[in-house]
């Protein structure tokens, strides 16, 4: 690929144009983005790449476009590209939500360009250009969306970009990345969010300093809970109907828990608690984590 234009350009976008760049994947780097304070990051950062603020010139020329922006800001900048692109280049995102995205792209979209659709497992509790790394995707899974239209020289293309930063690849429907990343990914956050929530109204109503205490499972949940917020927004709008279908199943859990608590049940609660156990052990198997004390803190 000769030239690649990221939209957006916090921590994912910048992390994407420093991977780029150290695997010399394209010789020329654009960049949009829309906020000011972003801008005079990537200047002082001197990340290599250009930054534009109009379309018309460089986009005709494109060979791939990726999308580093909020779902919400997706139909905006269609319409702004749609003008000027040509079926050539591929285009793409990062979004964690897939399945109604789609449809807004089918929408908005002008007829005869291909979007092809990933998802880079990877990210952090903070943002911004400042905080991005070329390493951040060296080993993470990228789900890459396959519908009946999608362009599978595009696919196919996009693929061995993923693969040449370091991704591993897994292929599916948006219907199926939606369900799972409702479990594995969006309900996590929520409970996180939640949880938060709790700690400083428990805080407030019983005037106890209670977040200088929380040395452990709120401290490690508030990471997750300190993320983006439009983005999670965004995120929980954009995969409502699977989302309510875990927060659901979720509440029943909850309730059974209660229900052992309350009746010290103990061996359905030890059952639980090992039976998580387990689930941990497969996380270090798969290598989604390592088998350090304090996640590897220390």
């Amino acid at each position: 690929m000769k030239k690649i234009l990221i939209v957006g350009c916090g921590l994912i976008g910048s992390s994407l144009v420093r991977a780029i760049s150290h695997k010399k994947i394209a010789k020329k780097i654009y960049v949009y983005e829309k906020s000011k304070s972003n801008i005079a990051k990537i200047k002082r950062l001197r990340l290599n790449c250009e930054i534009i603020s109009n379309f018309k010139k460089i986009i005709p020329n494109l060979d791939l476009i990726i999308l580093c922006i909020p779902i919400s800001e997706y139909q905006k900048i269609i319409l702004k590209m749609n003008k000027y692109i040509l079926p050539k280049t591929i285009i793409t995102d990062v979004g964690s939500t897939k399945e109604n995205v789609n449809f807004v792209i089918e929408k908005k979209l002008k007829k005869g360009i291909s979007w092809t659709s990933s998802h880079p497992i990877a990210g952090s509790e903070v943002s911004g250009p400042e905080n991005g790394t070329k390493d951040l995707f060296l080993n993470k899974w990228c789900i890459l969306i396959k519908e009946k239209k999608t362009n599978k020289k595009h696919l196919t293309s996009l693929s061995n970009f993923w693969k040449k930063i370091g991704s591993k690849i897994a292929i599916m429907n948006s219907k199926k990345h939606d369900l799972i990343f409702s479990v594995t990914s969006h309900l996590p956050h929520l409970i996180a969010y939640n949880l938060v929530k709790t700690a400083t109204d428990f805080e407030s109503q019983q005037k106890y300093e209670l977040i200088k205490y929380s040395a452990g499972g709120l401290r490690d949940f508030s990471r997750i809970a300190s993320s983006n917020e439009i983005m999670w927004r965004d995120i929980f709008f954009n995969n409502q109907n699977n989302i309510l279908k875990v927060v659901e199943i979720f509440i029943k859990n909850l309730q059974l828990f209660k229900k052992d608590i309350k009746f010290k049940n103990n061996k359905s609660i030890i059952k639980k608690l090992i039976d998580s156990k387990k689930v941990r052990k497969k996380i270090i198997q798969l290598k989604q984590d390592i088998n350090k004390p304090d996640f590897g803190r220390n």
